[in-house]
């Protein structure tokens, strides 16, 4: 067990598929290219971190309630697809008491028109989208800065 600060990465479905998966708008990085930048700029910042990814909605859910009860220091949450439709992710976050930082790799706002609405915004701390994979290391900096 550690005593540096947790950090949960959480992603949603379809994200297993990153580096092949319309590659022009999601890049070419895999979530194993991100978690590994990640994972250096976590030991760099003195953060623990485990990274996750899921198809399945209450997997979220539960991880969620996981963050909560380990007293994580923050969540970031690319919920993919379900970030527009899941009321349950939305709840599980407002009955959390920590931070989520929800992240996009595309800018959902520049996309088609169900992108625009979040149910996970509507809970978060705060929303980083639109930055590629950049967008992953711009969310842990903000969590790395809620420690002061």
């Amino acid at each position: 067990m550690t005593d540096q600060p947790l950090v949960m990465v959480l992603n949603g479905p379809n994200l297993n598929l990153l580096g092949s998966r319309e590659p022009q708008i999601y890049g070419h990085d895999t979530l194993d290219d991100i978690a590994e930048r990640l994972e250096a700029q976590a030991a760099a910042l003195g953060l623990a971190l485990d990274v996750r990814q899921s198809n399945h909605e209450g997997h979220i859910v539960d991880w969620l309630h996981e963050a909560g009860a380990r007293g994580a220091l923050a969540v970031l949450l690319n919920a993919g697809a379900l970030t527009h439709t899941s009321v349950a992710i939305h709840d599980a976050i407002k009955g959390i008491a920590l931070p989520v930082i929800e992240v996009h790799l595309s800018n959902p706002h520049a996309r088609e028109e169900f992108r625009h609405t979040s149910f996970v915004a509507r809970a978060a701390k705060g929303t980083i989208s639109g930055f590629g994979a950049a967008s992953y290391t711009l969310a842990l900096d903000a969590a790395a800065a809620l420690r002061q």
